[in-house]
């Protein structure tokens, strides 16, 4: 089994936004991330331990301005932390391994997918693409992203 861990390495090799972002709980602009539109199969994962977050399989539309998804591919991935920070009360999701600062996850999702929206900062993922997921060690998740058509 892999483990997943920050290393000074990983962070040192963060741009500045990623920095801000992963390690000092940071908000990308709304609509500005790479992540936003982006409709290839794959999977998505912590740009600092490598960890695997969300498949592109559950990736939506939410209009929210950041990518959005139903669920984790690997709940054990994912920590939920109570949030009261600039006055409201929110749910911070952050890797279990890497620890670090994802986004926020509510309970406004697609009501038929299970009714939460995992709203993730683009800054915070490394995408994998369906056809290298085997390659760098993801294949396992490979049953869990949709055949490129």
């Amino acid at each position: 089994m892999t483990e997943y861990r920050k290393t000074a390495e990983a962070v040192a090799a963060l741009t500045p936004e990623e920095f801000y972002v992963t390690q000092k709980s940071g908000t990308e602009r709304p609509g500005t991330g790479k992540y936003l539109n982006n409709k290839e199969p794959g999977i998505y994962v912590d740009i600092v331990s490598g960890e695997p977050l969300f498949a592109s399989s559950d990736k939506y539309e939410s209009g929210c301005g950041w990518p959005s998804f139903t669920k984790p591919i690997e709940p054990a991935n994912v920590s939920e932390l109570r949030d009261a920070s600039l006055g409201m009360v929110r749910i911070e999701v952050r890797s279990a391994g890497g620890d670090s600062h994802l986004g926020h996850v509510f309970d406004d999702g697609p009501r038929d997918r299970g009714g939460l929206r995992y709203c993730i900062n683009s800054a915070s993922l490394r995408f994998v693409h369906r056809d290298e997921m085997e390659v760098q060690g993801y294949g396992a998740y490979l049953n869990q992203v949709e055949e490129v058509a």
